[in-house]
């Protein structure tokens, strides 16, 4: 069987590669290393389609090392093993391992000391963050390199190559279809280039048109992998989009995350947001929210958009305050440092020195609270905005009569 478009395009060399400027290009890192024939272990991360394959590939080639490809997931220990012997009888291969975030400890126990005394040099790939994903031991022995989404321009570059291959002959494409492949690609060059290739073969007359490929990609596209960092930062914009009190991209990182089905992720971020960004400005926003949830568990998808959008507007719309969390975050640095105190004898269990709020005329009376060594400190800071008004209010005329008393 013929091997596919994408694969027969993939770059060669680094001179093949398309986007990655800050990496790949005159006076640039990757390609300063290949330059000066030096090469250091290396994991590449980023999402699908955005060429840590073909950079690692076009390295090795341009370098004219001898090296072998793994899969962390597929590969076992007996294969890892046979890489390492065929390093000490060449001594030295460069070790190309995607999806190393998989690599258990079995094969790290292995790898570790071959990586540290440079036997092999390892170019690991991964779509997962570094930071949260891989071994620490494994990370330290790396330098990590970051691959960009690549951008509209860089698809097209390749796209315009595509169309030159033989494979495409007698292709009649415009540049408004090449742009729409472009766009629906979802910034994947791996994508454009299948959905070019399928429209062609799929056009008896070899003449993309735009209905064509609108027919065969019937969904936009875009990378939200649940399990990596595309889901994540969807839900990062999605918060910090309400945050924001920007309801319109609120509502489009909402559909996204709806696109998905994944229902749970809205759930909780939701629930975190209402209590994190809106918090005292409008307290009846976390039951509110907590209904929303309900009716959308309820009712399930298609009908669960129309309480989430309901909810997700008002969300963005609400006042927003975090002085509740960021008041207890101070309490608790207080408690990590050992600034903390004895509690006052008074309030202790049983104590007859104390006196009960009750008792007193508006249930309030003066007496101290916090231990000695802090009793003057303030952690909580009303804003003055939306409901949280009413308990600055509160705030400010218990502290006055505090002062007025001592």
């Amino acid at each position: 069987m013929d091997k596919p478009l994408a694969l027969k395009l993939a770059p060669v060399g680094m001179d093949d590669i398309v986007g990655q400027r800050h990496l790949i290009g005159k006076d640039k890192i990757l390609t300063n290393l290949v330059k000066n024939k030096k090469l250091f272990s290396m994991i590449l991360y980023g999402k699908p389609g955005i060429g840590k394959t073909s950079i690692a590939n076009a390295m090795v080639h341009d370098l004219g090392v001898r090296y072998r490809f793994l899969n962390a997931t597929v590969n076992t220990k007996k294969d890892l093993d046979i890489v390492i012997e065929e390093a000490k009888m060449y001594d030295g291969l460069v070790l190309i391992m995607d999806e190393i975030h998989r690599l258990n400890k079995d094969k790290q126990d292995i790898l570790l000391p071959q990586l540290e005394s440079g036997l092999i040099i390892l170019i690991g790939m991964t779509t997962s963050n570094p930071y949260h994903a891989i071994n620490p031991a494994i990370r330290s022995r790396c330098q990590l390199f970051e691959l960009k989404e690549l951008e509209y321009e860089d698809i097209m570059t390749g796209l315009n190559r595509a169309i030159k291959h033989p494979d495409l002959k007698g292709i009649s494409i415009s540049n408004e279809c090449l742009s729409l492949i472009a766009k629906l690609s979802g910034n994947d060059l791996r994508y454009a280039y299948n959905l070019l290739e399928i429209s062609y073969y799929a056009s008896e007359d070899k003449v993309i048109t735009e209905d064509k490929i609108r027919l065969i990609n019937n969904k936009p596209v875009f990378f939200s992998d649940k399990n990596g960092d595309g889901h994540y930062d969807v839900l990062s914009g999605f918060q910090k989009s309400i945050r924001g009190s920007d309801v319109n991209a609120s509502l489009h990182y909402l559909g996204r995350l709806i696109y998905e089905g994944d229902l749970d992720s809205i759930y909780r971020r939701m629930s975190v947001i209402a209590y994190e960004d809106i918090g005292l400005a409008n307290p009846a926003i976390g039951p509110r929210v907590d209904a929303a949830i309900n009716a959308a568990e309820r009712v399930g998808l298609p009908e669960a958009r129309i309480p989430l959008a309901e909810i997700v507007v008002e969300m963005a719309l609400s006042p927003k305050s975090n002085t509740a969390h960021v008041a207890l975050d101070e309490a608790l640095d207080d408690i990590y440092k050992g600034n903390v105190g004895s509690i006052p004898n008074h309030i202790k269990t049983n104590s007859p020195l104390y006196k009960y709020p009750h008792d007193y005329k508006g249930s309030y009376v003066v007496q101290q609270y916090l231990p000695d060594r802090i009793k003057n400190k303030e952690y909580y800071n009303p804003k003055s905005i939306g409901y949280e008004v009413n308990f600055k209010q509160v705030y400010d005329r218990l502290k006055k009569i505090n002062k007025e008393t001592k």
